[in-house]
């Protein structure tokens, strides 16, 4: 792995290399401890679309001044619209080491910083995150769903993220302190799985960049870089499904219609002999990946409409003791009640 050399007004923790290892064999020495660097993520990338939002997350990283600090932005937007994507693409215009970290319920504070291996001669080794080889390398660091975190693993973020730039390893008892080139940011999904932020935090990770969906142009371009091999009118049909879906303000994303093509044109390759039709495999392929309720959008669109309460009827005080059916209720209207006597 090659590793970038700090500069000395970047080395603020007292980083340093012995005669055991230097920085380009992937360790690094902070205050006497030894670190196992995490390699990088090298995989192509390309952002299609949707400028505007690549250059604010680029102005985010940007500083005009010594004194100035880089932000630290939060990435929002539905499952697979590309918000992981964009930050990988903004690491590559800027031509930065990039280090993902997929953030669960279950990551540690240690996790996210310096964890204890058992090594081979028996003693304990360090192993640096993603996050800290970042820090140390002036590299990008995305933390990828970052609202599936508990609160304690954020509050050892706290220092990091506002203008100290630190972070507290109390596994290995060292303060390990960001390099100058050091950038960051923050996905997060929207869904039910995930944690309330603290506002602490929260005032830490601006701006907020939504990321939304893409239109017919660019979701086309999108499924043909992803796709170079498939037919005109498989990409035409998934590109209209997903607009579709779009405007009815369902979820189905870019990568559902990329997965969905990859299903049906595997089924329409399995046997040669007997090929299945392109649009049997991708009514098959939409069944299958994308569920039942997606072959009937409209259908869908309205049974989400009244989950969120769309035909709702505003409620009373007296709603929130009795039901609505309860004979008690002071609102109810009894179907049986006598009709009213004329004396």
């Amino acid at each position: 792995m090659q590793v970038s050399k700090l500069n000395e007004n970047e080395n603020p923790a007292g980083i340093s290399h012995d005669s055991h290892g230097d920085l380009g064999d992937g360790y690094v020495d902070v205050d006497g401890v030894r670190l196992k660097l995490s390699h990088p993520y090298e995989a192509p990338g390309q952002w299609i679309g949707q400028r505007e939002i690549l250059m604010q997350l680029l102005a985010c990283w940007i500083t005009i001044d010594d004194s100035d600090l880089p932000l630290t932005p939060r990435l929002t937007g539905p499952p697979g619209v590309g918000k992981t994507q964009l930050a990988i693409a903004a690491a590559q215009a800027q031509k930065r080491p990039l280090f993902i970290y997929q953030c669960t319920a279950d990551t540690r504070p240690e996790d996210l910083l310096v964890t204890p291996v058992l090594s081979q001669n028996g003693t304990i080794a360090y192993h640096a995150s993603p996050l800290v080889t970042a820090m140390l390398l002036g590299g990008v660091c995305v933390l990828d769903e970052g609202n599936r975190m508990n609160e304690k693993s954020w509050a050892s973020l706290a220092p990091l993220l506002d203008g100290r730039r630190y972070v507290e390893s109390i596994v290995a008892g060292i303060t390990i302190h960001a390099a100058k080139e050091f950038r960051s940011a923050v996905t997060m999904n929207q869904d039910e799985s995930t944690f309330e932020i603290p506002d602490y935090i929260m005032s830490r990770l601006q701006p907020t960049l939504a990321v939304g969906f893409p239109n017919k142009q660019d979701e086309m371009a999108i499924l043909q870089y992803h796709l170079p091999f498939a037919k005109a009118e498989m990409l035409a049909m998934t590109v209209e499904f997903l607009q579709h879906s779009h405007e009815l303000k369902l979820d189905f994303s870019p990568r559902d219609g990329i997965n969905l093509l990859r299903f049906a044109i595997k089924r329409m390759m399995q046997d040669k002999n007997h090929p299945v039709a392109s649009d049997t495999a991708w009514q098959e392929a939409l069944e299958k990946c994308l569920g039942k309720e997606a072959i009937d959008l409209e259908s869908l669109a309205e049974r989400h409409r009244r989950t969120l309460g769309g035909d709702s009827v505003p409620l009373g005080l007296a709603d929130l003791f009795f039901d609505s059916d309860d004979p008690m209720h002071p609102d109810r209207e009894d179907d049986d009640d006598d009709e009213d006597i004329l004396f």
